[in-house]
């Protein structure tokens, strides 16, 4: 996919777009072909050139951190309650743990972050030290990285917003497209089409 090509879609897509009071969230769709979503499944996690929104993020610690919204050890007790464990997985985008805690974060939460893709996990949330440093660091990785999962043959990923420069947008849409590229089995081969839209807007095909 060029580059070119993107911009000039971009450009065409703040055209066609009715103006909102508010910044719109610009999403890249990706529909495949000749893939089978059971047996080929895609599972990254894509550091952005560029930040596309805050992310709110939860910890789950042995103490309470001034960096992140924390879930002591002590608390997990509260979350044996369905409606509270489904409320707090709403609540936030992304999990880290401490690695220590793991064990116990899998059997109280695993159930219902892991079909969310919210587990905390080594690619990216598992604290191997409760340093403040530490979690400094992981929070800033967390900052421009967005999640694909396929549950679908059509993968579905928030690349930007509309108050975001074209060419940051275009940056962003190319690691995305070549990342998931790269993971699939059979390559371009694997894609039907490429598909951009406003949140609000009507998708418009790349190519």
């Amino acid at each position: 996919m060029e580059k070119a090509k993107i911009l000039e879609a971009l450009k065409k897509l703040r055209e066609e777009t009715k103006k909102r009071n508010f910044s719109q969230s610009v999403d890249l769709i990706i529909n495949l072909k000749n893939f089978n979503v059971k047996s080929e499944s895609i599972n990254l996690f894509l550091e952005l050139p560029h930040k596309v929104k805050d992310k709110k993020i939860a910890a789950f610690l042995n103490k309470k951190s001034n960096l992140v919204d924390t879930i002591t050890k002590q608390e997990f007790d509260k979350y044996k309650d369905k409606k509270k464990i489904k409320k707090l997985v709403k609540s936030y985008d992304f999990f880290i743990s401490a690695a220590s805690l793991m064990p116990t974060v899998a059997s109280t939460f695993g159930r219902y972050l892991g079909p969310e893709g919210k587990m905390p996990s080594p690619q990216l949330g598992i604290l191997r030290q409760e340093s403040e440093e530490e979690i400094k660091g992981v929070l800033a990785k967390f900052e421009k990285v967005v999640r694909i999962k396929s549950k679908e043959p059509s993968l579905k990923i928030c690349i930007g917003k509309e108050n975001m420069s074209d060419e940051d947008i275009s940056e962003n849409i190319m690691a995305t497209y070549n990342a998931i590229i790269n993971a699939l089995p059979k390559k371009k081969e694997n894609v039907k089409n490429i598909i951009i839209k406003f949140t609000m807007g009507k998708p418009l095909k790349v190519e």
